[in-house]
């Protein structure tokens, strides 16, 4: 049997380093491809690396472990690090995932371990996750809208105003204005139904406080307002080209993110 492989993704250092470091005790054998700081990080080190195994902090800045989970659906087992009592988060029980309550004891990550071995070892297919991450997330957001705890990617206040020096010119843009972000080298580029500019911050920066369920990442270096898009053409080699409806440039979808546009 090869070598099996992981990835961790988790927007703070220490419970990243901390994982990674109880991991090599309980499963020597187990290889970290990847560690990443966010969500769209996370989809594209699925896309690189194809892991065996994605431990998935829910709470990230730009896609939530959940939307990485819909990413990973059918290609990868996964299992969620979280923050949230155990008892709040019933459809766990589900077992097509395992989670780990934060701080992670030594204990349960046994536990996980020996789960996910019995499943590698039985050659067990990474399952559709798609359902049960549609069942959670509901299921986190009820309890936010009852007051009883923190959003998904609730870490970073919400971004309202764009602001871009054109010369002598500061040019002001409103977060509803704008139709897609893309990174230009060490700038991003902001561009909105009849104007743009560039501003000097990352995208991934940016991102940390965009709504994910208004603003989708497609690429790498581009987010796009999901409400923008007008549709969503796939070639003859099943590359997805968005065509929006205020603006005539179309907008490349990265295999990683293909996902966001299969049929209902």
């Amino acid at each position: 049997m090869r070598q099996p492989t992981a990835l961790i993704a988790d927007d703070e250092d220490l419970p990243r380093a901390e994982l990674r470091r109880m991991l090599a005790s309980a499963w020597p054998e187990l290889r970290i491809v990847a560690e990443c700081e966010h969500g769209p990080a996370a989809v594209e080190a699925l896309d690189e690396h194809a892991p065996d195994i994605a431990f998935l902090d829910i709470r990230m800045p730009g896609l939530s472990g959940l939307d990485v989970a819909r990413a990973a659906s059918g290609r990868c087992h996964a299992v969620f690090t979280t923050a949230y009592d155990s008892h709040a988060i019933e459809a766990f029980n589900a077992g097509a995932v395992d989670y780990l309550l934060k701080p992670v004891r030594a204990d349960r990550l046994a536990q996980t371990v020996q789960r996910l071995q019995a499943r590698l070892q039985a050659q067990t297919s990474a399952p559709d996750l798609s359902g049960l991450v549609e069942q959670l997330s509901a299921q986190l957001q009820r309890r936010h809208s009852e007051g009883t705890g923190a959003g998904i990617g609730a870490s970073a206040p919400r971004l309202r105003w764009v602001s871009a020096s054109v010369g002598d010119v500061i040019k002001m843009f409103s977060i509803d204005e704008v139709l897609f972000f893309q990174s230009d080298e060490k700038y991003t580029r902001v561009v909105t139904a009849h104007d743009e500019a560039h501003v000097r911050k990352a995208l991934k920066d940016i991102a940390e406080g965009l709504d994910p369920d208004v603003f989708w990442q497609i690429h790498r270096g581009v987010i796009v307002r999901a409400d923008a898009i007008g549709r969503a053409q796939r070639d003859d080699t099943g590359r997805i080209t968005l065509q929006l409806k205020q603006h005539a440039e179309r907008l490349l979808v990265s295999q990683a993110y293909t996902w966001r546009f299969k049929p209902m």
